[in-house]
């Protein structure tokens, strides 16, 4: 076998491709996300309603070395799992600080202020709708941007959408979720416990240490992770604020350049070469066995630990966290809704935000921006475009339903949130959808000079 031949895929490989390409596909993640909310909404208003909400509440114990906690599987979802997925949203802010988007200040600017207009308009919304009692507890709600399902709606335009549009509305899409943490950990937090977050602190400044020191071991951030999170959970923040944290301090530097990771590489590469035979199998020869973990060894310090972390857990949390926080959470019962939900204040304040409020404030402050010469628009991305984006920033769907979850204790106004959340974002989508289209057909129609 020649050193540039393809190896012939396995029969596993063959089965398992197709959906390592659907899990590598932008709309995705939203696919699924949707599926799920689908059979939740399904299975709630059907005979089997009774035993959907009975798993949710069935108790899961935990136990690590005689010490156990036993929560109901919605806590474990919830708040353990989640925390999964705010520890993802950490990763890939981190790293757009870094080295991406959000590296430059003046890239930095538009999403940024796009972002606070798209929170602080549709909390304004609500807020008008309710000023007062238990309801105003939900002005958060539809401040936040469900970006699978935003970047699902941009998929189906495929090419048509300009590059540049998707990657400002993932910036914004971090920044609100920048804020949505800000937010549960200041204003969704009812009591603190000095004690449980003085260790919360001593372990996030353990785990900083370790990346200083050179750590690179995801076992041990793994051990440092999950004490960080009991801690967290106990000392009255949102226990999901440790996967952000967790994710400020994972290593972020490759150990060797990419010069020195060619140079090696090569180097090992024509060793491998002059140790071979061609009547013996790599699997016999024990000096290219030592040469492959070698190129292991080089190519791990070559990578961060940051990169493989959010290269792993991406697609779990796209297809297992997030769906199982929708089959958990996204169920209504209709039977219950009447014309008084439908106009409850929670209902209309949430729909207001996330379908006017978010594209006002999303367009409105890219204007101000504009208009001042703090930032440009993006290239290729016209008004349309712009518009598309503040109206799919209305669906918040994944994290209006979880703050809406800390904002009320169950009840009316839990299921005011819900639908409020489910015909806010939807509505949102279906106009995003519609301005790209509108775009798509404007910039064909347009004559070519």
């Amino acid at each position: 076998m020649s050193f540039t031949e393809e190896p012939k895929s396995t029969p596993v490989e063959r089965v398992v491709q197709p959906v390592r390409d659907f899990a590598n596909e932008a709309a995705s993640g939203g696919i699924v996300l949707l599926a799920c909310a689908t059979v939740a909404m399904a299975l709630v208003n059907s005979p089997l309603s009774a035993e959907y909400l009975a798993i949710w509440d069935e108790k899961l114990t935990v136990t690590l070395g005689g010490a156990g906690v036993a929560k109901s599987v919605h806590f474990w979802i919830n708040d353990g799992l989640m925390a999964v997925f705010f520890f993802v949203v950490g990763l890939e802010i981190k790293r757009e600080v870094l080295v991406g988007e959000l590296s430059s200040p003046r890239q930095a600017i538009l999403p940024s202020v796009a972002a606070v207009g798209g929170m602080a308009v549709p909390a304004v919304l609500y807020y008008a709708f309710n000023t007062s009692g238990l309801e105003a507890a939900g002005w958060g709600i539809p401040m936040a941007t469900d970006i699978a399902f935003a970047l699902g709606v941009l998929a189906l335009f495929g090419k048509h959408v300009p590059d540049s549009l998707k990657i400002f509305l993932t910036a914004l899409a971090i920044f609100d979720d920048i804020g949505a943490v800000l937010v549960i950990a200041f204003f969704y937090t009812d009591h603190l416990t000095l004690i449980a977050l003085a260790a919360s602190g001593a372990l996030l400044g353990t785990t900083a240490a370790a990346n200083w020191l050179g750590v690179r071991s995801m076992l041990v951030y793994a051990v440092l992770g999950v004490a960080l999170w009991i801690a967290m959970l106990n000392s009255g923040f949102h226990a999901t604020v440790a996967g952000i944290l967790l994710a400020l301090a994972i290593p972020a530097r490759a150990r060797i350049n990419s010069d020195s990771f060619v140079a090696r590489s090569q180097s090992l590469v024509n060793e491998f070469k002059s140790v071979s035979h061609p009547d013996v199998d790599a699997l016999c020869n024990d000096r290219q066995q030592r040469v492959l973990l070698a190129l292991d060894r080089e190519t791990e310090r070559a990578g961060t630990p940051l990169q493989r972390l959010e290269h792993a857990l991406n697609p779990w949390v796209a297809l297992f966290v997030m769906p199982m926080f929708a089959l958990a959470n996204a169920g209504v019962a209709l039977d219950g809704v009447t014309a008084q939900t439908v106009t409850h204040p929670v209902t209309l304040g949430i729909v207001a935000g996330l379908v006017l409020g978010k594209p006002l404030g999303i367009m409105g402050c890219v204007w101000v921006a504009v208009k001042f010469g703090l930032a440009d628009l993006p290239e290729n991305v016209n008004w349309k475009h712009i518009g598309a984006a503040g109206c799919l920033g209305g669906i918040g769907f994944t994290m209006a339903l979880f703050i809406g979850g800390l904002a009320f204790d169950g009840g009316v106004l839990l299921e005011a949130a819900k639908i409020g959340i489910l015909t806010g974002s939807l509505l949102a989508g279906v106009f995003g959808a519609g301005l790209l289209w509108v775009a798509q057909n404007g910039e064909e129609a347009t004559p070519q000079s």
